[in-house]
């Protein structure tokens, strides 16, 4: 059970509760509808786990939510969406963190770590409005996702794109100001909005962004008994697929200026990775796809194959673009 509200159980400190005590976990969120959507989902994945916790939500509006007609590159990065809640836990006014997993930055700060990486959700995104295939020559799709953009205007270079950003709710209200608008469709699924046209974009259409539709739960690396107890809702084929996928943005620098993504799926044993780079602006995209039994050497390959990295060896080394859905 999640509530936003105060509890007079005392947090759950590692070792300071017996089993059948009352139990109470404070779980920092951004303040968005999806976000506390998220760690309600994930309140009552433990719930299930730990018969008797509760969870309490403790949303923090995040500098990404504050100035939401930003570029993200120019005020952050992936980090705008969770720097401060990682700061909410390090500093002990949460005791964990659900962050979706597209958010974070390839290098978990110092003193946390990912302790649980739930089942995965879909993993595709969205056109709203429209089927891409019927969309008139010149047609104007609203994204703020150069992502979504370069790989939209590969099939299509008549499209013409506009900048969009905000929560689900707000891109749906402007949807009608375009011919088609590009979401997250995990979003639209996990709050119930199903626009009357819709098209989801496989993988082979649009690759995702590293770590969409997956969930990650942080919290202090030394809190052994935390990371035992957020171990009961860790899903092993998600965190191989989201492990590789953060591999791959790592090697490319692990953060936010150029149109890039990937997405992992386990096939007999070992993890397949798909891969999307637009190495410049005016390049062609460069698509490749590896399989491999170590999930880190499978992303570490495919970022090798598309960027010749060893780029994150390099001071030039290029940065991922974020999409900032919320």
């Amino acid at each position: 059970m999640l509530s936003a509200s105060s509890s007079t159980s005392e947090p759950l400190r590692a070792g300071s509760a017996r089993q059948d005590s009352p139990r109470r976990l404070r779980v920092a969120t951004r303040s968005s509808p999806l976000a506390l959507w998220q760690a309600a989902a994930v309140g009552r994945m433990l719930s299930v786990a730990h018969p008797g916790l509760i969870t309490e939500a403790v949303p923090i509006r995040t500098e990404g939510d504050r100035l939401a007609d930003a570029s993200l590159a120019d005020i952050g990065g992936k980090g705008v969406f969770v720097r401060a809640l990682q700061a909410a836990v390090l500093e002990g006014r949460a005791d964990v963190a659900v962050h979706s997993a597209k958010d974070l930055p390839s290098v978990t700060p110092a003193g946390l770590c990912i302790a649980a990486v739930p089942a995965r959700g879909e993993v595709r995104d969205a056109l709203v409005g429209g089927r891409l295939a019927d969309l008139p020559a010149g047609a104007v799709v609203a994204t703020g996702s150069a992502r979504r953009r370069v790989q939209l205007a590969e099939r299509r270079p008549d499209l013409r794109f506009a900048d969009l950003r905000g929560n689900i709710d707000t891109r749906l209200a402007k949807a009608a100001d375009f011919d088609a608008v590009v979401m997250a469709l995990v979003a639209l699924e996990r709050l119930g909005r199903r626009p009357a046209v819709l098209q989801a974009l496989g993988v082979d259409v649009m690759v995702p962004q590293v770590g969409q539709g997956a969930l990650a739960v942080e919290c202090r690396a030394t809190d052994a008994g935390l990371r035992r107890l957020l171990a009961g809702i860790e899903d092993p084929a998600a965190r191989r697929c989201v492990d590789a996928e953060r591999a791959f943005l790592a090697a490319l620098g692990g953060d936010c200026t150029i149109p890039a993504g990937a997405h992992a799926h386990l096939a007999g044993g070992a993890v397949h990775v798909r891969g999307v780079l637009a190495p410049a602006e005016g390049e062609p995209l460069r698509h490749a796809e590896v399989s491999d039994g170590s999930a880190v050497q499978a992303g570490l390959r495919l970022a090798e194959l598309l960027a010749g990295a060893t780029a994150s060896e390099s001071e030039d080394a290029p940065t991922v673009e974020c999409d900032g859905d919320a």
